[in-house]
């Protein structure tokens, strides 16, 4: 894994403390706030970081993704949203009868 995480900002993780962060242990974590909240320059950082494949393999597994960010990584791997867990979770929830 190359270059360090420490340059993502920590309004990133506002909700805990930086410092605590285990690259290998909460990679997903990690992943899922820079590609939801992050930017460009924090994207590079994961993505020489982590490496495209992992990445990858993590979004793919990620319980929730805000429906912008399932389609732009469905479009970005040219993998169907339906192989994404979020969006076999998000289909199995039902939706309230709508009057």
């Amino acid at each position: 894994m190359g270059q360090d995480l420490k340059s993502l900002p920590d309004n990133l993780f506002w909700d805990i403390d930086p410092e605590t962060l285990d690259y290998e242990k909460n990679a997903r974590f990690i992943i899922q706030r820079v590609i939801q909240r992050g930017s460009l320059k924090d994207w590079a950082t994961i993505k020489a970081y982590y490496g495209l494949e992992f990445i990858k393999g993590e979004i793919l597994q990620m319980r929730h993704l805000d429906p912008l960010t399932l389609n732009f990584f469905s479009t970005y791997f040219g993998i169907d949203k339906k192989n994404f867990r979020c969006y076999i979770i998000q289909q199995s929830i039902p939706k309230h009868y709508n009057y």
